[in-house]
């Protein structure tokens, strides 16, 4: 049992409104701190799409779906927001802001106004320039997302040391089959179930689709092994579309399932290939390893997946990365060799030392 911290706050409100992968590295956080300071109520708001990636809370822990970008717009919108969060759940002790963005410091500084402690998140902006820029770069790596968010909670006199997390629904405990069989049958217990993510937000987090094409197809073409494609958007569904061949490679793209389904789905993969994007983080959350690939960005720049490991990382060593935290910048190059630069075989390498199948 989690030891009393009588000095802890009583109510916690937390603050993470985007992006997906940031909101999915605050759960092992958040769960972790929820379960470890029982007698504290933790109030999290996020935007509602975002809210239903929280599966399986801890009793302490309530959820509040606040449409930011349209009813909670400006100063004005903060304002009715803390006061319709201070109706819905009372006053609040502390506030852990997450995102440190200007609708976030609105309403921290209300809040703060009333009396009410707020900690911020610590995004390190000038080590981020010094390890992402041209020349005198700093290659160092900064302290990890997940460990800025227990600062931030520790900061507030919160409780750290709970038990470790390994996964939404537990150390070891995969979500219900019958989630997720209108898309697939059950596993048999001879298949290797692999997800392959190939898409990210920016480019220069984007293995080109041919080459990642030839991974899914060398994949698929392993006796026993089946498939998953992850995507969104019409674009990435029209890509997927034409590598689907079922029953060995299913394409999930285009289908609204909710991160419950999916994230049960999820949780019976042997593997998953991804870009640094929200699905390495959302398989994170079910205990799958992950295969991830890096260009622009880097393990370095602190957003690698919960307990995944460098070892699975797959990178090219390049005097010229990271260039940037987020790989929305223009490649300097011009070329992004340092995705096109990755031979499928390496990729595939990674997954078959994971599912412990020959090469």
């Amino acid at each position: 049992m989690p030891r009393e911290n009588k000095s802890a706050p009583g109510r916690v409100l937390v603050t993470r409104f985007s992006a997906i992968g940031d909101v999915a590295m605050t759960i092992p956080v958040l769960y972790t701190v929820c379960r470890a300071n029982p007698a504290t109520h933790f109030v999290m708001v996020t935007r509602p799409s975002m809210a239903r990636m929280m599966v399986n809370p801890p009793d302490n822990l309530t959820l509040h779906a606040a449409d930011v970008s349209h009813s909670y717009r400006g100063l004005g919108g903060m304002r009715r927001l803390m006061r319709e969060l201070i109706q819905s759940h009372g006053t609040f002790d502390a506030m852990a802001d997450l995102h440190n963005v200007l609708r976030t410091i609105m309403l921290g500084t209300m809040l703060r106004l009333k009396g009410v402690k707020v900690c911020r998140l610590n995004k390190a902006r000038s080590r981020r320039r010094a390890l992402t820029r041209t020349r005198n770069k700093i290659l160092l790596p900064l302290t990890p997302q997940s460990a800025r968010y227990t600062e931030v909670f520790n900061r507030l006199g919160l409780n750290t040391q709970g038990s470790p997390f390994t996964s939404i629904w537990g150390d070891g405990v995969k979500g219900d089959p019958a989630a997720f069989a209108a898309i697939t049958p059950a596993k048999s217990s001879d298949e290797r179930w692999i997800a392959i993510a190939p898409f990210a937000a920016h480019r220069g987090k984007v293995y080109p689709p041919e080459l990642m094409h030839s991974v899914v197809s060398s994949m698929a073409a392993i006796p026993g092994n089946r498939v998953f494609l992850f995507g969104g958007g019409d674009t990435e569904q029209a890509i997927l579309s034409t590598w689907a061949d079922p029953p060995n490679i299913i394409s999930l793209a285009g289908q609204r399932h909710g991160f419950p389904v999916e994230l049960a789905l999820l949780s019976h993969m042997d593997a998953m290939v991804s870009m640094d994007s929200a699905n390495m983080h959302l398989a994170s959350l079910v205990g799958v390893r992950v295969v991830s690939v890096w260009g622009a960005t880097h393990p370095y720049c602190g957003f690698r997946g919960h307990n995944q490991s460098d070892s699975t990382a797959v990178q090219l060593s390049m005097t010229c990365r990271p260039c940037s935290i987020f790989g929305n910048k223009p490649c300097h190059r011009g070329d992004y060799h340092c995705l096109a630069g990755i031979s499928p075989a390496a990729i595939i390498e990674k997954v078959n030392s994971i599912i412990n199948r020959p090469h």
